[in-house]
């Protein structure tokens, strides 16, 4: 059974707008995979639907062999540790340390429990010594780090990132990504930066205009000028 298994996946906003229309892939355990696709893709939407922030309008999202549904939300989201393209909108208490035990907390941990592994967290991304800090004093690498914190504390079986490297200057990128290719976390990342895809992930699942459009090898993808130009992918990676 794989890890993450999204079928026939479609979803409507509100107003009436299409977002997704029949998505269909499933990540194996372990594996890590870029999502690409042009602004307007998708991409988003599909992330918000894997830990139950969106549910479907038709089809079904499978995580570790639960439906993602407004009963499985708790369990899911257990699992499943969405880092969100703005780090300001998962950094909201007074300190960095309140931020990450705010999960653990809200698990069942005690406090003492909860800031004790907050800490410890906190010292494996280079953030030791910022614990009682706020995040509007960070730079913004160090925002980064410290969202991607909130969801690790958890231990979840699959990290899905959107767009983890944005603002990011070069060295930013670079230290997350080295953090990224040490851990064992099953990962799904989308994102326009196709040197970060290329050394985060082997494969690729590319949407455009709401739908899976190709799923393969990244290296054969990114090599094929025809393929790129057709789906628009050029200028955004």
């Amino acid at each position: 059974m794989p890890l993450l298994e999204v079928a026939d996946l479609t979803y409507r906003y509100p107003d009436g707008t299409h977002a997704l229309s029949g998505v269909s892939f499933a990540v194996e355990r372990g594996e890590k995979v870029a999502l690409l696709g042009p602004t307007g893709a998708g991409k988003s939407t599909l992330l918000l639907h894997l830990n139950g922030l969106l549910l479907p309008a038709s089809g079904c999202v499978t995580i570790d062999g639960i439906a993602v549904s407004g009963g499985t939300v708790r369990e899911v989201r257990q699992r499943v540790g969405l880092v969100f393209q703005d780090p300001d909108d998962q950094l909201f208490l007074p300190s960095l340390l309140e931020d990450v035990a705010f999960g653990p907390l809200n698990e069942g941990c005690d406090p003492e429990g909860a800031e004790l592994l907050a800490r410890g967290v906190l010292q494996s991304l280079g953030l030791g010594g910022n614990e009682m800090r706020a995040a509007h004093h960070l730079s913004g690498g160090e925002k980064r780090l410290a969202a991607l914190a909130t969801v690790l504390v958890s231990h979840p079986l699959v990290l899905v990132l959107d767009e983890p490297t944005s603002n990011l200057d070069a060295r930013g990128k670079r230290r997350l990504v080295r953090l990224l290719r040490e851990r064992g976390e099953t990962l799904l990342v989308a994102t326009h930066d196709l040197a970060v895809a290329r050394a985060l992930c082997e494969r690729a699942v590319i949407m455009a205009d709401g739908a899976l459009v190709h799923d393969g090898q990244l290296e054969h993808i990114v090599t094929d000028q025809e393929f790129l130009d057709h789906h628009g992918l050029w200028a955004e990676l």
